[in-house]
């Protein structure tokens, strides 16, 4: 029987419906010891907690491995109404999470932990991803966010996702919040996106598609050939969201401030609804080809916020920096019609972790900081590590 997921007739019809500009947030946490902050594997305890709370009992999830939680904002009218929607819910988790001895993470990342130790969630689900990637569901220890924005129609949605193919490099390099694995400083501003991004099937940035349409026949020939049985298997960094008629993007480490968070959120969807009002208006230029892509992702993950992105239009490089202050520009209508305040950082997570170890910080101490900083500033007064109390 085919999963409702795949039924792409009712998700044209969901799209047909959508509502303009909603917003969805969803941000990963690492589960860590206290003390030593290593993963701990106690996500079904903390879950259990959460189906305690009238809402986190809906808004927390799973996320394959067992030492990570996801929390939902569930739609927002706005992007400040899905702010504060997440506001709350993210008091609750860290309390819950604090109430049972377990301190939370936000890095693309885990520093030192040991993806052989990794356990995939007891769920028949889970256990069928176990099942079909092997290795690749094992090796993967990461933490994202992620953003959803209403689009109105299938067809406009394919083509906003056409479009921001050729942003995600600049988001993922301004986002970059993964320099260490493995115990070691990787020298890639986004280890993250090596071992899930670039390992997964049918994930990191797809082939454009022009019509939903093509999408469609794409889409039910994977479902045909047995390669997917829910449409949650396409995991690439933008796609259309069968499920809730949004457009997702979803190649952003997770953010170790909880501010920081809400601004790359808040500058996500000015991208998706400019392209969407650029589209209206019939000034959406032809999707950027893949092999320039590929290129600038690969300067993304090894560069970050510190390195340079090829502007193929003009045949010459960009500080990185010159990117984020284009989409500033480009985004202006968007964040102005939808009231989006978007104050990035200075340096972002791997930019600061990296100072910190210039200044003779260890990892484990630079992590330490980063752990401090996630309690404070996504759970104001709460989730203090045992060393602060």
């Amino acid at each position: 029987m085919m999963d409702e997921s795949l039924d792409l007739e009712r998700a044209r019809e969901r799209f047909d419906a959508s509502t303009d500009f909603t917003v969805g947030l969803e941000e990963e946490f690492q589960l860590l010891d206290p003390k030593t902050l290593d993963l701990v594997h106690r996500f079904a305890e903390l879950k259990a907690a959460c189906d305690g709370d009238e809402l986190l009992a809906d808004s927390a999830a799973g996320e394959l491995i067992d030492t990570e939680i996801e929390i939902r904002s569930g739609r927002g009218e706005s992007f400040a109404e899905a702010v504060e929607l997440q506001r709350e819910r993210r008091a609750r988790l860290f309390a819950l999470a604090e109430g049972i001895g377990i301190a939370l993470g936000a890095m693309g990342t885990h520093p030192w932990a040991s993806y052989l130790d990794q356990r995939i969630i007891d769920t028949p689900h889970y256990s069928r991803l176990r099942d079909e990637l092997r290795w690749v569901a094992q090796r993967n220890n990461s933490w994202s966010v992620q953003v959803h924005v209403g689009i109105r129609g299938a067809d406009r949605a394919v083509a906003v996702c056409d479009h921001l193919r050729g942003v995600l490099p600049a988001l993922l390099a301004v986002s970059a919040n993964s320099p260490f694995l493995d115990g070691h400083d990787t020298g890639l501003a986004s280890a993250r996106s090596e071992i899930f991004t670039r390992t997964f099937p049918r994930c990191g940035i797809h082939d454009p598609f022009g019509s939903w349409a093509a999408y469609a026949d794409f889409v039910d020939l994977l479902r045909a050939t047995g390669s997917i049985i829910e449409s949650t298997q396409l995991w690439w960094s933008i796609r259309p969201h069968h499920a809730f008629g949004t457009v997702e993007l979803r190649i952003c480490d997770a953010q170790t401030g909880g501010d920081e968070s809400f601004a790359l959120a808040a500058l996500i969807t000015a991208c998706i609804a400019q392209a969407a009002l650029d589209h209206d208006d019939g000034r959406l230029p032809a999707p950027q080809r893949a092999r320039e892509i590929e290129e600038n992702l690969w300067r993304a993950i090894r560069y970050g916020m510190d390195g340079e992105l090829i502007d193929f239009e003009r045949r010459r490089t960009i500080p990185a920096r010159a990117a984020i202050e284009g989409l500033l520009e480009w985004t202006a209508p968007a964040r102005e019609a939808l009231a989006l305040d978007v104050e990035l950082p200075e340096a972002n997570g791997t930019q600061r972790a990296r100072a910190a170890l210039a200044g003779g910080a260890s990892i484990d101490s630079a992590y330490r900081a980063a752990v401090a900083e996630t309690g404070r500033t996504y759970a104001p007064g709460r989730a203090l590590l045992a060393s602060e109390e």
